[in-house]
């Protein structure tokens, strides 16, 4: 290592170098997922042709070798004139410069799926040949490239063409991918949802590498889809309308389609969509879908005198069976992460959950027959799960027992024994703890407080552990053992949410317990029973109605939208200094209700375990070394530093 640190130490990259160099931060990884995801970016680009009204069809070819893709489409072209600031042709602006393209504003595109002018030039620095083919103006125009540069100039190929529509060929780069066969079959199955998604668009898909050409197209639309998903289920539906909304103007914001079916599969099954964009994740749009159910559904209920005495209807009894398609489509979507898993725009909950409990309770007003056979669902539901209460319950408490007598003190469990429906909040210091347990719902949520800051797991040996007391009490309430030990059959809570404060010291200590449970208790990880619950770091009142922001950007995005609202309201906000300064009440509210909360799951990729494990090494290892080198390398990504 070098005894001095200059300016000849900085490294600054260039254009499209930082994808090369990173490509994980724009596609998710390397692997099939990620080799999948650059296609997904340029038949993304298509479709939000057609949404948009300026495309019927797409061509997507799959190449005799395997390897490389053309996506064809009749929209209007990609602009092959000089743009007017960078004097270069524009084709090439938007597939070499990031953050280049027609989507910043609702001019050209009211709404998109493929990502304000990331996803092009990222497949394109990715490939090892790419070729953008345009027709416009009676023209036809190609430009080549090689690894994100170009290789050639614009040049005409043909001086008389009918028609309008862009071609991209590209080869991924197998210096980058681990493998770049695509797969046909997950080809098909996304390009079949396309259509579904878009009744009015047509794709054909071409595998050379089968000799097979697929046609799709379903003017269907998302009711189409439900009845193919069901079919795939192979479950009874319990009636036999769908319930459909078709919501063209949500306020300006976008348009909303969702289709609902109950039927008699023990689980619900939800598909969430943005702007045609698979949301593996769910976001704000699935959370308002899960709230306007319950409300609408329980509130139908409670008018016809549905419900038995001393039933508890949960929101989960009110979906199970449920198969569901909601497809939003937004102007100006905000996704957690370049591959666009989760969407985090906050007022998308709101629009979901206004337009959708309102239809639907009118729609089983309407539909009497198709209303109490719902109720009669859920009933059974909730009746069920009663019943496997009590079971365990009876199971419990004799070998059972023994386990209850031997938990920590500063646990404040909960009274169900069913560890499907039982949560266990770890939450940081004495205070943010009794705040948690005046707020929490005693029957489900358990809390235990933790006191300081936690161990650092990462080198730490077993018994080190063991006889650290934040830890072992963890190890305590969970129930399930440790290491080679641990036995998921044996995990009392379902659900593992570490409640922090909104600042450094909460990220710090949150950081410090993924750690031990990457090291020592990975299956709760890789059987997805870890979250970290979001509380809000900001109130903000306007008039009557109150905000809650998870962060600063969040504060001004709300504030935007209050300002141009055009009320004049007097803006009051309030910084939480931690947990502990919330009142039960606003606790509950934004952080453990069920119904109102944000969680996001801990989870590893397949394509990133050994990134993650590396990652950990660096930054919670004691070579300091690698951590200053980390934290030079993306001090540039810090906007804001909590100190």
């Amino acid at each position: 290592m070098a005894d001095t640190y200059t300016g000849k130490d900085i490294q600054v990259l260039e254009g499209l170098e930082p994808v090369r160099k990173r490509p994980g931060m724009y596609i998710g990884g390397t692997g099939k997922p990620g080799l999948h995801h650059i296609l997904w970016e340029v038949v993304d680009n298509a479709v939000d042709e057609a949404t948009n009204g300026y495309a019927s069809r797409i061509d997507v070819t799959l190449h005799e070798d395997g390897r490389s893709v053309t996506v064809a489409d009749d929209g209007r072209g990609i602009p092959v004139d000089e743009h007017p600031e960078k004097e270069i042709p524009t084709v090439q602006l938007i597939l070499t410069t990031l953050h280049s393209g027609g989507k910043f504003d609702a001019s050209n595109y009211i709404t998109s799926g493929g990502l304000h002018g990331v996803g092009a030039s990222v497949v394109n620095a990715l490939s090892s040949e790419m070729v953008a083919t345009i027709k416009r103006d009676g023209q036809e125009y190609r430009q080549r490239y090689r690894r994100g540069t170009p290789v050639t100039d614009v040049e005409v190929t043909k001086e008389s063409t009918r028609g309008t529509g862009t071609s991209i060929f590209f080869r991924p780069d197998d210096d980058i991918f681990e493998s770049v066969e695509f797969d046909p079959l997950a080809i098909r199955e996304n390009l079949e949802v396309k259509t579904y998604l878009n009744r009015d668009l047509k794709i054909v898909f071409t595998d050379e590498t089968n000799s097979e050409t697929f046609t799709y197209r379903h003017e269907g639309g998302i009711e189409e889809y439900l009845d193919h998903i069901v079919d795939d289920l192979q479950v009874g539906t319990i009636h036999d309308d769908v319930f459909v909304l078709e919501e063209e103007d949500l306020k300006g914001e976008g348009r909303l389609e969702i289709a609902l079916q109950w039927t008699d599969a023990p689980k619900e099954q939800l598909h969430t969509f943005v702007n045609g964009i698979p949301t593996q994740d769910g976001g704000t749009h699935e959370q308002g879908l899960k709230s306007a159910i319950r409300t609408g559904v329980r509130s139908y209920m409670d008018t016809h005198d549905l419900v038995p005495h001393r039933l508890d209807i949960t929101a989960d009894d009110c979906r199970e069976g449920l198969v569901g398609i909601v497809n939003l489509f937004m102007v100006d979507p905000q996704f957690q992460g370049q591959t666009k898993d989760k969407l985090n725009n906050p007022k998308a909950r709101s629009l979901v959950s206004s337009t959708l409990r309102l239809e639907l309770e009118q729609y089983l007003n309407d539909h009497p027959s198709t209303g109490e056979a719902i109720a009669a669902r859920v009933i059974q539901a909730a009746k069920a799960r009663r019943a496997s209460r009590s079971a365990s319950s009876r199971a419990r408490s004799s070998g059972g027992s023994k386990r209850r007598l031997n938990l920590p003190g500063k646990l404040a469990d909960c009274s169900s024994s069913t560890p499907s429906e039982c949560e266990l909040f770890i939450v940081e210091g004495d205070s943010a703890g009794g705040s948690a347990k005046q707020a929490r719902d005693r029957e489900t949520q358990a809390v235990l407080p933790l006191r300081g800051k936690v161990l650092n797991a990462e080198q730490a040996s077993l018994s080190r552990v063991q006889n650290n007391n934040e830890l072992s009490n963890i190890v305590q309430a969970l129930g399930c053992g440790i290491q080679e030990n641990l036995n998921l059959k044996d995990l009392r809570y379902h659900k593992i949410i570490l409640l922090m404060d909104a600042d450094s010291d909460g990220h710090h200590i949150a950081t410090l317990l993924l750690t031990f449970f990457f090291n020592f208790m990975r299956p709760l990880i890789d059987g997805g029973f870890v979250y970290i619950a979001q509380p809000p770091l900001y109130r903000i009142d306007a008039g009557k109605d109150t905000h809650w922001a998870l962060d600063e950007p969040h504060k001004e995005e709300i504030i935007d939208d209050i300002q141009q609202d055009g009320r004049n309201l007097n803006i009051d906000i309030q910084r939480f200094k931690g947990l502990g300064e919330m009142m039960p009440a606003t606790l509950k509210e934004t952080t453990l209700s069920p119904d109102t909360r944000r969680l996001l799951k801990v989870t590893i990729p397949d394509n990133a375990r050994l990134a993650t494990e590396q990652t950990i090494t660096e930054l919670m290892g004691r070579d300091t070394t690698a951590r200053f080198n980390f934290i030079m390398e993306h001090a540039a990504e810090a906007d804001e530093l909590d100190v």
